[in-house]
Parts: structure tokens; sequence; C-alpha cells
């Protein structure tokens, strides 16, 4: 239990740095920092746990309002379209909304992922990668098991270059964009999915469209 010394400890600069780090609700930054007696990048990591459960929680969640954002990168060579759902159109017109729109269609400019999720890379190209990786293990004279352990942990790799959700946030590399998202959804108490992207870059014939199925339950 957190003392009455302990708490006195925690002044309002530290709560204010821990929001503006992490955009959860000063309460929620003030209890975080409570359990880890100040220690400011502990308290991130509490937060960063309780926002991917609260996510985890409200996934099931229709997500039928939304909006659709931009972003077109200096000097107009890489444009991106970007669809974000939400529960309601309230909420989707929030600035903290807004900015996570804004900074993710950024984030696709910069990093160009192929697919949404894990689960939407096609057979064809997980079983492409997957023989490669064999392939690479095998060469070195490894063992059949041993070839198949590494071949897993580059397909974990390979997952986070080319799907968004796993990738690094390019403006927090310690944030994924998943928990990215789960922090907003922490924060505004609606599910969020992104439904789907294009990115285009001048003089580029392969352009990127990815899309994703989203649960259709009613909320809860």
């Amino acid at each position: 239990m957190t003392t009455a010394t302990e708490k006195e400890k925690i002044g309002a600069g530290l709560v204010k740095e821990l929001r503006e780090k992490s955009g959860a609700p000063m309460g929620d930054c003030l209890k975080a920092l409570q359990e880890s007696k100040g220690d400011i990048e502990e308290a991130f990591v509490v937060l960063r746990k309780r926002g991917m459960a609260s996510a985890q929680k409200k996934a099931t969640r229709s997500t039928n309002e939304g909006a659709v954002g931009t972003y077109i990168h200096a000097g107009g060579k890489i444009g991106v379209l970007l669809e974000v759902n939400c529960e309601s159109d309230f909420v989707a017109r929030t600035d903290d909304f807004q900015n996570l729109l804004k900074d993710i269609s950024m984030h696709i400019a910069a990093t160009d992922p192929k697919f949404v999720k894990p689960e939407d890379v096609t057979p064809e190209d997980l079983d492409r990668e997957r023989e490669i990786y064999k392939a690479q293990a095998a060469a070195t004279g490894k063992p059949p098991a041993v070839v198949e352990k590494i071949a897993e942990g580059k397909m974990a790799k390979f997952y986070e270059e080319v799907c968004l959700l796993e990738q690094p946030f390019i403006k927090d590399q310690s944030l994924s964009i998943k928990e990215l998202i789960a922090q907003k959804v922490g924060k505004l108490g609606e599910n969020i999915t992104v439904r789907r992207f294009a990115r285009f870059k001048v003089g580029d014939p392969n352009w990127t469209v990815a899309t994703t199925k989203l649960i259709e339950t009613a909320a809860e």
C-alpha cells in the first residue's frame, strides 16, 4: 500500500509529465505513479498494461463510426488515406481521435506496412517467408528442430515489419501501434479499430492497399 509520505513525493509536475507521455487521464497517471512509487518509466508500463487490458475487453464492440484521414509527406511525393473506426460520432470528432488518425497516417507514410494485422497476411506470403527463413537456417548446418525454432522466431519479426499494428510507433519506439491505439481506447472508453489504408508514392507502381475484417457484434 502506498503511504502518505510516498503520495506527497508524487508532485503535480510528475503526474503532468506522465500524462503527456502516455495520454492517460490525470487520475490514472497518479494511481500508476503511486503503484510504481514515483518511477515514471514503471508507471508508464503499468498504464500500457491497463490500456491493453481495457482494449481487449472492448474488442468485440461494433465500430460503425469513425473518420477518414489523410497525410501528405513533405514535397507531395507520398500520400496516405486511412480509415479508423470507433463506436460513436462523438468520439470520432474529439481531438484525441483526430490526433490518433494523424499519427497513424504519418506512421504509414514513413514505414509502408503491407497489412493491418498479422491475421491479414496471406497464406502465400507466410509460406514464402517461412521457407526463406528455413533455408537460411538450414544453410548454417543447424538440425531440423533448431531450424524450425529459428524460422518461427524470424516470423515474429516479419509481422513487426509488415503489419501496421505490430510496428513500433515512429514517434515513440517503445510503443507499438496496437499499444498506441489501446491508450486511446482506455482514455476515450470506446473500441477503436483500423479498418483500411492506402499508401501511394510518386513513380512507384506498387502502391499499398490494405483492409481488414472487423468483428461486427453489438456493443455490450
